[in-house]
């Protein structure tokens, strides 16, 4: 939202404060644990940038160990180093919706094979810079899924730098798309991340919100 800088910041409220009217309706994402695949959404926890199911959780969850100043100043990629050469794909099924869906119907499966990553996005960049989805918009009313699938450790060293660009999306083992919303299913409870937060275990729905959120900006 351009806001770089903590002077950035502070400008940009007094020009609130003044009344210039720099505000702008985002979307929020809403993740909805399930009981099980078939069961009835509940738990609905809000996320503003990226939620993630897989390597994205495994690294929230070993930067989070990290002491504070250390998470806010490359703690993420930190983290994403060692989890490289530990971290296998894991079976996962997603399905979207463009429409909304509901509970029963209007679903089609878009991917179900081994899976290193899957990221529903609002906004394009988390974990300190990495361009994880760079077409997202966080007020089109739709999530942007990245899904990395099963990619060899030496190839994944070489995919990771990609990120940090958007480039990776032009990667065979890439898939990107877009839906209003999305449902995971996995073999066995996999932990969920969101703003690199604990949200719940899988299986999950994620949906938008659109325009949830007033936002000053600058």
């Amino acid at each position: 939202m351009g806001l770089r800088r903590v002077r950035d910041s502070i400008t940009a409220w007094r020009n609130f404060c003044d009344g210039t009217g720099n505000t702008r309706d985002i979307d929020l994402g809403v993740i909805s644990a399930r009981e099980n695949a078939g069961g009835a959404p509940a738990r609905a926890r809000y996320f503003c940038s990226v939620a993630g199911v897989g390597l994205d959780g495994e690294v929230a969850r070993r930067a989070n160990r990290l002491p504070r100043w250390l998470r806010g100043h490359g703690g993420y990629l930190l983290s994403l180093a060692p989890t490289i050469f530990t971290f296998a794909p894991l079976p996962m099924k997603i399905l979207t919706s463009v429409d909304g869906g509901n509970e029963n119907s209007g679903w089609t499966t878009r991917h179900d094979q081994p899976t290193l990553l899957a990221a529903f996005a609002n906004t394009a960049s988390y974990g300190g810079g990495m361009r994880i989805a760079p077409r997202a918009k966080m007020d089109d009313g739709l999530l942007d899924v990245c899904i990395i699938g099963s990619v060899a450790r030496c190839r994944l060293l070489r995919l990771v730098p990609t990120v940090y660009t958007g480039r990776h999306l032009s990667l065979p083992e890439v898939e990107y798309l877009h839906a209003a919303r999305v449902r995971v299913e996995t073999e066995y409870p996999l932990e969920v991340y969101a703003d690199g937060e604990f949200v719940c275990r899988t299986p999950i729905d994620v949906a938008v919100e659109s325009a949830a959120l007033k936002v000053v900006t600058f």
